[in-house]
């Protein structure tokens, strides 16, 4: 899984997406990649599990990059716990996405072998995506 060693805060605060961001939506490493078209969070296991998803597709060939970190720790009261005495406890951890950001990156593989994979990855995303290949 992936989640940081440490961070700098134990508990953050929700925060609010704004505008677009200018570095992240290009392609960088692969000549196939996924881009999301709206902003949002995503949890560090449905990273992992959109991940795994491409990598079964592939067979265990080709190449991966993960270009999004879930860094920010998300905290949840017990439940039938009453209102007030502070935060909850982190319960696991989150990525900020923006519009347009670059999610997952492949190379080596056909065209219609990223396209199938980048669909498989997307239903375990809650942000709806975009398949996107460098010309």
């Amino acid at each position: 899984m992936l989640y940081p060693k440490r961070t700098k805060f134990r508990k953050y605060q929700k925060g609010r997406f704004k505008g677009c961001k200018a570095d992240g939506t290009q392609l960088c490493f692969g000549k196939y990649g996924m881009k999301s078209c709206e902003a949002g969070r995503i949890s560090y296991q449905a990273i992992e599990a959109a991940r795994r998803a491409i990598s079964r597709e592939f067979r265990r060939n080709g190449q991966i990059w993960v270009r999004v970190f879930a860094d920010i720790p998300i905290t949840s009261k017990p439940t039938e716990v009453r209102m007030g005495k502070g935060k909850g406890n982190s319960t696991g951890w989150i990525a900020r996405v923006v519009e347009g950001q670059i999610l997952f990156e492949m190379d080596m593989v056909s065209l219609s072998d990223a396209q199938q994979a980048a669909t498989l990855a997307a239903h375990k995303l809650c942000l709806s995506t975009k398949f996107v290949q460098w010309f």
